[in-house]
């Protein structure tokens, strides 16, 4: 089976629920997750950033590809969650009560 990702990045085939395109979507899941999902999907993710960021820099935005989005649209959902692995150890910021992110406008991919 063909990976949904870039290759060298097969690893993050198990965690393609999140490449999501919406800030506002990839916030609601980093809430519905618990701290073992987040945790999961951060011990892969992280250690592929940099080798990530380099792959897609010498990506043309113009014709992208769609296992070159999907890998984009994750590593957006890893800066999404990586405060609560980080430094908060809980999928909500702490003491935030309701917060919500809303987005006016999305960027274009």
């Amino acid at each position: 089976m063909a990976s949904a990702f870039p290759e060298g990045f097969e690893a993050l085939d198990p965690f393609v629920d999140w490449a999501i395109p919406t800030e506002k979507a990839r916030y609601a899941k980093r809430i519905g997750s618990t701290m073992d999902e987040l945790d999961a999907f951060y011990d892969i993710a992280f250690p592929l950033l940099k080798s990530g960021t380099a792959h897609l820099q010498n990506v043309s935005m113009e014709d992208i590809s769609e296992p070159d989005k999907r890998l984009l649209w994750l590593f957006c959902s890893l800066v999404t969650v990586a405060f609560s692995v980080e430094a908060w150890r809980q999928p909500r910021v702490p003491d935030s009560g309701a917060s919500s992110i809303d987005a006016i406008l999305e960027p274009a991919v």
